[in-house]
C-alpha cells in the first residue's frame, strides 16, 4: 500500500516534533510547517493526503489556511488546538475542516483519527476502488469511483466527508436520514445528541451547491428528524 502523506503545521516546536513522531511510528510520511505562510507554500506545492493543523499560527491564521485550501484541494484538514469552544469548532467545520481534535490532545486519538480520515479519503478519491456507482438525477451527477461531483455540469469541490454525506442523501433518495444515521455512516463514529457537527457539514455542502436558504432544490430539513432529498 502507497505511504501517505501528511503536512503538520504547529508553530511549537516541541509539539510539532511530537506529532511527527507520532505519524512517523504510525508509517506515514510526514512533513513540518510551522506557520500558515510556510504551510501554503507546501501545501500549494505539493499535494498531501491529510493536513494536521493548529489555528494560532503566525503569517496565516488556520481558519485563513483552510478557507484558502478548499478553494481548491479536498484533502481532509484535521484541527488540532486549544481554541475548543463551541463556536471555534464551528467556524471551523463550517470552513471546511473535516474533524476537530481539542488541546492537550491523547497521542492515540490523534493516530486513530488520522487513519479515520485517510481511510474515507483514499475510498472515495479512487484509491480504494471496491465499489463504482453514479448518480445521475436533476442536474446532479455523483461517482463515487472517481470521488466527482457536478451541478448543471459545473464541478463541485467536495472534501470527503462532503461527498460522503450527499451520497448517502442520493442514494437514499425521498427517505429521511437522521442527523445520527447520517454521522455514524459518513464519519463511522458513535454519534452524541450535542453533536451538531451533520448540521454545519449539511449548512456547507449547501452553500456550495449554492442552493436557497429557505427552499432548497435538493438537501430538505424535516425538522426534529433529519434531511432528504425527495426522488
Amino acid at each position: 500500500m502507497e505511504t501517505c502523506h501528511i503536512l503538520v503545521v504547529e508553530d511549537d516546536q516541541d509539539i510539532n516534533r511530537l506529532l511527527c513522531r507520532i505519524l512517523t511510528d504510525g508509517g506515514y510520511d510526514v512533513r513540518p510547517a510551522f506557520s500558515g505562510s510556510e504551510a501554503v507554500l507546501w501545501a500549494e506545492q505539493y499535494d498531501y493526503d491529510l493536513v494536521l493543523l493548529d489555528l494560532m499560527l503566525p503569517g496565516l491564521t488556520g481558519e485563513e489556511f483552510i478557507a484558502r485550501m478548499r478553494k481548491k484541494k479536498t484533502m481532509p484538514i484535521l484541527v488540532l488546538s486549544a481554541k475548543a469552544g463551541l463556536e471555534d469548532r464551528v467556524n471551523v467545520l463550517r470552513l471546511g475542516a473535516d474533524d476537530f481534535i481539542p488541546k492537550p490532545f491523547d497521542n492515540d486519538e490523534v493516530l486513530a483519527r488520522v487513519e479515520a480520515q485517510l481511510r474515507r479519503y483514499t475510498r472515495y478519491n479512487g484509491t480504494d476502488k471496491a465499489e463504482s456507482d453514479v448518480i445521475d438525477f436533476n442536474g446532479l451527477v455523483i461517482n463515487k469511483e472517481t470521488h466527482t461531483c457536478t451541478l448543471y455540469d459545473q464541478p463541485l469541490v467536495l472534501t470527503p466527508i462532503e461527498f460522503n454525506l450527499l451520497w448517502l442523501l442520493c442514494e437514499n433518495r425521498g427517505r429521511v436520514l437522521s442527523s445520527e444515521e447520517l454521522f455514524e455512516k459518513a464519519w463511522g463514529e458513535k454519534y452524541f445528541n450535542s453533536n451538531n457537527t451533520v448540521m454545519v457539514h449539511i449548512r456547507r455542502l449547501r452553500e456550495k451547491m449554492h442552493e436557497p436558504p429557505k427552499n432548497p432544490r435538493f438537501i430538505k430539513t424535516v425538522w426534529g428528524v433529519g434531511y432528504k432529498i425527495e426522488k
